[in-house]
């Protein structure tokens, strides 16, 4: 069996190079093999600071763009998040790590029931899984105290907003896919309101019923 080259140090490192300050979150870092979470032919890229493609023409988010994503909602340990868009669940786990629980919703089931088997050998078991469509978000687990959307759409879905606690925080690219600000909005009484632009990305399309249509082609 070969070994997978680099380790879970050489991501803290380009995330503390990235600007990430956040110690809890580096821990995660530090404590969630990634190459656990990628397809075993893209384990040699598990510790660098790039995107992999996880097949369905889904690629990762770059891990110091996830970082820099979950940094900017605040978390303390206690929260109740939404994550749209599980992936194969790297990012998934550091939100477990850092929150009280996730819901993650994944619209490709192959990819979702991958992620099932990472979080799981991970012992992650603090995640709630959904396939489904997540531009609409998962009411039945409302409100939530965080938000993350790890698609581009031109604005926030109105059903994640209405789902989001008052005070809470979202994060999302916005966007129409492959050219996006990653905004962080604050819920206020009288809406959703503008915090912070956290950075510039380059995200595939959120597609569902609050998103683009779903027969659109992903921009990769």
């Amino acid at each position: 069996m070969h070994s997978v080259p680099g380790s879970p140090e050489d991501l803290v490192r380009a995330l503390r190079s990235a600007g990430i300050r956040d110690e809890r979150l580096l821990e995660a870092v530090r404590t969630t093999p990634r190459a656990r979470f990628v397809p075993a032919a893209q384990a040699a890229a598990a510790y660098r600071d790039t995107p992999v493609p996880i097949g369905q023409g889904q690629v990762t988010t770059q891990p110091s763009l996830s970082a820099v994503m979950i940094e900017s909602l605040e978390l303390s340990g206690s929260e109740h998040v939404l994550e749209v868009g599980t992936g194969l669940g790297f990012q998934t786990a550091l939100l477990a790590r850092m929150a009280g629980d996730v819901v993650s919703v994944e619209m490709r089931p192959d990819i979702a029931r991958q992620a099932r088997g990472n979080l799981a050998g991970q012992g992650v078991r603090n995640v709630e899984l959904r396939v489904g469509d997540g531009s609409g978000g998962v009411p039945d687990r409302a409100p939530y105290d965080a938000v993350i959307v790890s698609a581009a759409f031109p604005e926030v879905p109105e059903p994640l907003v209405a789902q989001l606690r008052p005070s809470g925080r979202l994060v999302q690219p916005v966007g129409p896919g492959g050219h996006e600000q990653v905004v962080c909005f604050v819920r206020t009484a009288s809406g959703l309101e503008q915090w912070r632009i956290v950075t510039a990305a380059c995200f595939v399309r959120l597609l569902g019923r609050y998103g683009f249509p779903q027969d659109d082609t992903d921009v990769t």
